[in-house]
């Protein structure tokens, strides 16, 4: 695709990128081999098999979790009240909209209890095994550390796309956004009112400025990490794109995302 002549330009040592376009062909650039390490990407993963393990009937997603009033549901969008990295509560339930890497952190410990699997074998059995991502693993804390390569990466964006793992109705749910009045904050794109935020994935909605597209449609779901990379897809469209870096999110970012998406679509006629 010519959109990849923009990322030969990005600033980071290592970048491979991948785009499933309209026809479900995929596109790949760098290499696809390289085992990147997701960051906040990560949280996607960790939200698919907390909903396999809602489906088996072994969590429910109204789980009482943490403080008084908050539930699975919060956690996964954001709306428990945690802080970033702090394990005690900085406001009530579904106030506002605050990132959290230490919800995601509770979600994974709530899981683990309640199948009696470490989280990282769960998300392997789960989610992993079943996709054949077999360079993919979690080394860590489920809201930041899975690693993965290209190829497996792309195959979680199929799954992303049109899932497998999990029913129709759960997928819906999981791209729909949870407590969809709440405001809050896209780390590094500032405060927006509502601050949508589904099951797992982000929304785009009506946020601007943002990392996905401009011409991406509201209804586009996927996430960032820290590490330089991303997902999304955009259903109107049909296109899915990801990026894998190992240079940290930044202003080169910001710029260079939304580019490299605009030149997708528009190559493709979206």
């Amino acid at each position: 695709m010519r959109a990849f002549d923009l990322v030969r330009q990005w600033p980071a040592p290592n970048v491979a990128a991948a785009v499933i376009d309209n026809n479900d062909e995929l596109h790949i650039h760098g290499d696809a081999s390289m085992v990147f390490h997701l960051t906040s990407v990560s949280k996607v993963m960790t939200a698919w098999a907390t909903l396999i393990a809602v489906e088996e009937g072994s969590i429910s997603l109204e789980d009482p979790v943490g403080q008084d009033g908050c539930t699975l549901r919060h956690l996964l969008s954001h709306a428990g009240g945690y802080g970033f990295s702090n394990s005690d509560a900085l406001i009530s339930p579904e106030r506002k909209r605050v990132y959290s890497n230490s919800g995601y952190y509770m979600i994974a410990q709530h899981v683990a209890a309640a199948t009696q699997f470490e989280f990282a074998d769960f998300l392997r059995e789960a989610v992993f095994s079943p996709l054949a991502m077999t360079s993919a693993y979690l080394d860590g804390n489920a809201a930041k550390d899975v690693y993965c390569d290209l190829n497996d990466m792309a195959r979680f964006l199929f799954e992303m796309r049109r899932p497998t793992l999990i029913a129709r109705d759960t997928f819906l749910e999981a791209t729909t956004s949870q407590f969809p009045d709440l405001d809050g904050v896209v780390p590094g794109f500032g405060h927006f009112n509502p601050c949508s935020w589904g099951l797992g994935p982000e929304l785009r909605a009506g946020k601007s400025p943002h990392w996905t597209a401009t011409r991406n449609s509201s209804s586009t779901y996927g996430h960032f990490g820290g590490s330089g990379t991303f997902a999304w897809v955009d259903p109107v469209g049909n296109v899915a794109c990801c990026a894998l870096t190992d240079l940290a999110f930044d202003v080169w970012a910001r710029d260079a995302w939304p580019a490299f998406g605009d030149a997708v679509l528009e190559e493709l006629g979206r």
